[in-house]
């Protein structure tokens, strides 16, 4: 049986190994840690991810376990005037919908079904990849204790410090820093809008975007996921490269001292928090192709971007589907990641520039130069329908435009399975 071999047990990674499942393809999941804990806060889950997920048989009920479906999206001025307000998911008429949820528990759901499915020893913690070498046949992954395991393919799902991408790409320049800071928490609190509600604020050098990860309790509360955004100079960015990293709200929360109004007190709700966390928003140059022989990036270590438009995890879950429909149509070859390579590589370039520019939360700052703080004349100066065509241009570009997924066909067929592959026939023996 041909062996697919994941550098990486994060979130890509493992629904790599449910789509391997998924397609009766054998494969081994190395991970860095000893013990996969809950890590993160909050993300979102596109309906084309949410699609993908569903095709996996992780169904809305499971998902509704660790987030809640969204129904809104919106950006909203200080005063609380609504800029934009569509709808999401379901509401907006797609086939699926989509979810925010908290980062750790879907973590922790997809890590325990893959041994559900597949058996304890699918993944291997405490395995850090070193590196790979490859022949015309068979790739090799290099473990930092000296241990060795080969396979047919090798997919580097290993985040953006990629050990696979950096053996690919051996003089690639260190991960680009954005000119922001970002801060992190969840805080237990009254939705804001409504209970399944993603809202958006900015101004000048500041926003913050808040969406809950549970449902309300019998008190009305939810757990709501903030995030701080702060532009900053180059020279004052947080020099560390750590994913996320302990902060006190005490350290930014003054910072959003002016965000303390009648509908919403921002450095409350950061005081509020169990733990807040602050992240340095991180992404790489496009790369001209995801894919060295037998050895194809995945995820983060193919396309680290910034998260602006909360397309990040879905990629990832994309990539994978992706990756699988190729070896349904050619096998675990090198043909299926030339395959996947072609139909994403490019794409997905483009998508990691666009969100340099903030994606979606770029209407902010066009609304406020544009309108100045006068938000009366909003409608003159930024008419509602050209507000409208920005942000349709924007999921067109992201790949979950309503009217295209909900026509297209599912990425891999219920039952797709990879062909066996053919022995070749045995000599005959001369009587």
């Amino acid at each position: 049986m041909p062996k697919v071999l994941i550098a990486g047990g994060g979130i890509g990674g493992l629904v790599t190994a449910l789509t391997m499942h998924q397609i009766g393809v054998s494969c081994t999941v190395f991970e860095t840690v000893r013990e996969l804990r809950p890590m993160g806060v909050g993300l979102n889950l596109q309906p084309n991810a949410v699609r993908e997920l569903y095709d996996l048989g992780i169904a809305g009920a499971t998902l509704n376990s660790v987030g809640v479906p969204l129904q809104e999206w919106s950006l909203v001025a200080r005063s609380g005037q609504v800029l934009v307000s569509e709808p999401r998911g379901l509401t907006a008429g797609y086939r699926w919908p989509q979810f925010s949820v908290d980062r750790g528990l879907l973590h922790m759901l997809l890590y325990h079904l893959v041994l559900r499915r597949m058996g304890a020893g699918t993944v291997v913690l405490g395995a850090r990849v070193t590196g790979y070498r490859q022949s015309a046949r068979q790739v090799t992954v290099i473990l930092a204790d000296g241990r060795e395991e080969t396979g047919d393919v090798l997919i580097g799902a290993d985040g953006i410090h990629s050990v696979i991408r950096a053996q690919m790409y051996p003089d690639q320049p260190p991960p680009n820093r954005g000119n922001a800071v970002l801060w992190r928490g969840v805080t237990r609190a009254r939705p804001i809008r409504g209970p399944y509600s993603f809202v958006g604020m900015g101004e000048g050098d500041k926003r913050i975007v808040l969406f809950p990860i549970s449902h309300p309790g019998s008190d009305g509360l939810a757990r709501i996921n903030w995030i701080g955004v702060r532009t900053v100079a180059d020279q004052a960015a947080p020099q560390s490269d750590s994913w996320i990293r302990p902060a006190p709200p005490e350290s930014f929360a003054p910072l959003f001292k002016d965000w303390a109004l009648d509908w919403i007190d921002v450095p409350g709700m950061m005081r509020a928090a169990d733990a807040a966390f602050e992240t340095p928003l991180l992404d790489r140059d496009p790369v001209p192709t995801w894919r060295d022989g037998r050895v194809a990036l995945l995820g983060d270590a193919a396309h680290p971007m910034f998260p602006a438009g909360s397309n990040v995890i879905s990629q990832a879950i994309i990539d994978a589907r992706v990756l699988g429909a190729a070896m349904v149509e050619h096998g675990v070859t090198t043909r299926a990641l030339h395959q996947y390579d072609d139909q994403l590589c490019g794409p997905v370039a483009a998508l990691v520039r666009r969100n340099r520019g903030e994606g979606p939360f770029e209407l902010l700052r066009l609304v406020e130069a544009r309108c100045g703080g006068d938000m009366d004349s909003i409608d003159t100066l930024f008419p509602k329908a050209e507000r409208e065509e920005f942000m349709a241009r924007y999921k067109i570009a992201s790949g979950f435009a309503r009217e295209v997924l909900n026509a297209s066909p599912s990425l891999i067929a219920p039952g797709a399975q990879v062909a066996p592959r053919r022995r070749p026939p045995s000599p005959l023996v001369a009587q």
